[in-house]
């Protein structure tokens, strides 16, 4: 036996260092979990460190005054592009960077070539077109400017440099190109019995965002990444042949041109009712006969874009939308006969004005005056005040889609972030504000909840990336999980398991208000939930969103205190997982009768286990972890302790353990007492502690890595602990 340097040393590292702990679990290290300093930078003039913008912040603002004529015979779309562009940052400028989006569909783009043979999401799926822009010319100021095209940029060269803190550039541009049928999800052109449907997005060149955090961004666009824009005003005057019908974002500025008499008088009722009116029924479709062309004009206020849709083939029907506020607001549907009815899109402004009015009263006032539902070709796509979703969807589905891509209006087109780095910032937020959408609809008619605890392998999987990766830096199998559904639980974890759903949403409501039509970073968005909630939150920011930390606590042992179940029980939970959670335990009784503890995040910032006690008299037939299923834990198996696993421990006197032990080498001594069935040690001036009873005349103390072993007689015993033995006599 190992001779004892000093046993009153030896007590204070196993009191509290929990050394002997840390090395039982090296898979978790609370050390590494809670560790300072996660924010990469304090607060600055432009982004304070409270999450909000700085008393210095700028963005730069972009106007366009857009002329456009569609010809639906060769899928053209010919255009100029005015732009008034604002630098209000406090750098002068000596070059522009623009937006050429269209160019993913030239032959030789970057997006054409990471596009794998198995096929891609993006792209045009392998149609032959003369695609990307065909630009006539660029003027600044009424004058030729040099410039360079470079994939989807285009960069100007400026005669001299545009000033700072209000220098404004006027750029027009004359330009055209060929629309692809199938246009990465996002734009297109789709044929009906009644005519083509055309879904037109990314037609029109646009300014890349100038920042305080990269300068300019000029990431290409190559397809699964979305986009990054300045916000400001938009007017659109939209040439298409005379029997199409236009619908935009924004606000229709000439509808008494462009509508007939009986049309307009439809409009005035839809705009007045909360049922659905049909504006242009199926009935009437191809009455309109009318040759040559028609010019639609819309404009949009505060928007960093603008998108359309035209077709001879349009079904089109609206409804109110009522406001906080008391302002309206109108909701739109334009779809072809083959997605009428009531089981499909018959319901599609029901559920657009639905979306509105829940996301508009839950988080933020809808800004725009309409909400546009379009039956196209894409899956499902977002753009301000419009939306394109599939034709064929129906029922749930058309819901489903119908209620995401609206919820995009507030992540991103209210809150601008950069889609282009961080996909997960407005599909994760728009997943996780879609979740209470759906419950709230039509009282729950297409609501399932989730079991989250069932997806913990599928969201941590070891074949994924980190959720802070942008698109176009991961799988495009791994998009959906990363952008959408793991940043979107993530949020929902947050707000019913870690914050509450009151402290949550009062921080979620503050961050869409402060960054509203602004530029937030993720820093800002977590600054922001600390600083409004007060909580710390750096371990979840860094395990579920930086690192691909798993989630998995258990159940480690449960024992009756001196082998009595009349004594209450004693229950260890341990974090073997490298993301800590706050632990929900439930006790089940064999009456039937339930017990719940709730252990705060705080236990794990120096411990990897948990001892605590039952104070019951009955016994357990069951120890649960997250009984109502709301963490995601990557191994459930040992979530659960059932009463078959209960270790027969012989019921003890624990009187019979007490008095003082010493050893021969050390002054220390070792004191045992008895409290009401309890034992208890105290070694040497420090506190006491109490002792777990694990049968066979020993105990322990798993805090400290303990074992305590008492002689039949119980005149000696063996303390050991971090490998040594030592052994102590009764005095």
């Amino acid at each position: 036996m190992n001779k004892l340097p000093s046993l009153i040393a030896a007590a204070a590292v196993f009191l509290f260092s929990g050394s002997a702990l840390a090395q039982d679990t090296p898979k978790y290290s609370y050390v590494e979990a809670f560790k300072p300093f996660f924010y990469p930078q304090t607060g600055t003039e432009t982004r304070s460190a409270s999450g909000q913008p700085g008393h210095a912040y700028w963005q730069n603002s972009a106007d366009y005054d857009l002329n456009v004529s569609l010809n639906d015979a060769k899928n053209e779309i010919t255009g100029t592009a005015e732009i008034t562009y604002t630098n209000n940052s406090p750098d002068r400028l000596s070059f522009l960077w623009l937006q050429l989006d269209q160019n993913l569909f030239a032959k030789d783009s970057r997006g054409n070539a990471v596009v794998p043979p198995s096929g891609s999401r993006n792209g045009a799926h392998g149609e032959e077109l003369d695609g990307g822009y065909k630009i006539k010319s660029v003027k600044l100021d009424g004058k030729d400017v040099k410039y360079t095209i470079s994939d989807t940029r285009m960069q100007i060269d400026l005669p001299k440099e545009l000033k700072s803190k209000g220098g404004i550039a006027k750029i027009k541009i004359e330009y055209s190109f060929t629309s692809p049928e199938y246009g990465s999800d996002r734009m297109g052109v789709e044929k009906t019995k009644n005519g083509k449907i055309f879904t037109v997005a990314q037609w029109y060149p646009r300014m890349c965002v100038y920042d305080d955090v990269m300068g300019w961004n000029t990431l290409p666009y190559i397809g699964a990444s979305e986009f990054y824009l300045e916000y400001g005003r938009i007017s659109a005057n939209i040439t298409v042949p005379a029997n199409h019908y236009v619908v935009a974002s924004g606000e229709l500025l000439n509808y008494k041109e462009v509508y007939s008499k009986e049309e307009n008088n439809r409009w005035e009722q839809a705009r007045n009712s909360d049922k659905t009116v049909m504006i242009r029924p199926e009935s009437e479709i191809g009455k309109n006969q009318a040759s040559g062309t028609k010019t639609w004009k819309f404009k949009i206020d505060q928007t960093r874009d603008f998108a359309w849709a035209s077709s001879s083939a349009f079904i089109l029907d609206a409804a109110k939308i009522n406001l906080p506020s008391g302002k309206k607001s109108v909701a739109i549907s334009a779809y072809p006969v083959e997605s009428a009815g009531e089981k499909a899109w018959g319901r599609s402004t029901e559920y657009t004005k639905a979306a509105i009015e829940h996301y508009s009263h839950k988080w933020y006032e809808y800004t725009y005056p309409a909400a546009t539902n379009v039956a196209g070709n894409e899956g499902g796509m977002e753009y301000p005040g419009i939306v394109f979703c599939h034709m064929n969807a129906a029922g749930e589905g058309l819901w489903g889609v119908t209620d995401h891509e609206f919820g995009h209006n507030w992540f991103p087109m209210i809150v601008g972030s950069n889609e282009r780095l961080f996909a997960w910032m407005d599909e994760g937020f728009n997943t996780f504000i879609n979740e209470l959408s759906t419950k709230a609809f039509n009282n729950g008619e297409y609501y399932k909840k989730q079991d989250i605890a069932k997806s913990g392998g599928f969201m941590m999987g070891d074949n994924i990336e980190p959720v802070m990766v942008g698109p176009d830096n991961m799988k495009e199998r791994s998009i959906g999980v990363l952008a959408y559904f793991k940043p979107g639980m993530g949020l929902q974890i947050l707000r019913e398991t870690i914050l509450g759903p009151e402290k949550f949403d009062k921080a979620f409501k503050t961050y869409i208000e402060r960054w509203a039509f602004k530029h937030p970073t993720p820093w800002d968005f977590f600054h922001t939930m600390e600083n409004v909630s007060g909580e710390e939150l750096n371990w979840f920011w860094r395990g579920w969103f930086m690192n691909k930390w798993k989630i998995d606590q258990s159940v480690k042992d449960v024992q009756y205190i001196n082998g009595d179940f009349k004594n209450g029980a004693q229950i260890t939970v341990e974090n073997l997982g490298q993301l800590p959670m706050p632990t929900t335990v439930q006790v089940k009784f064999k009456d039937g009768a339930k017990q719940v503890v709730k252990i705060p995040v705080e236990v794990w910032k120096r411990n990897t286990e948990w001892l605590f006690n039952i104070n019951s008299n009955k016994e357990i037939s069951e120890v649960m972890l997250d009984p109502d299923s709301v963490v995601p834990d990557v191994n459930p198996k040992n979530n659960i302790w059932p009463s078959a696993q209960t270790k027969p421990v012989e019921k003890i006197n624990t009187k019979d353990f007490a008095g003082t032990y010493g050893i021969a080498s050390d002054p220390i001594k070792l004191v045992f007492s008895d409290k009401n069935g309890q034992l208890y040690l105290k070694a040497g001036n420090q506190p006491e502690f109490p002792l777990e009873y694990t049968g066979s005349n020993q105990f322990t103390f798993n805090e400290a890595g303990i074992s305590l072993i008492f002689s039949k007689d119980k005149k000696d015993l063996v303390f050991k602990q971090a490998g040594r033995e030592y052994k102590f006599t009764k005095e």
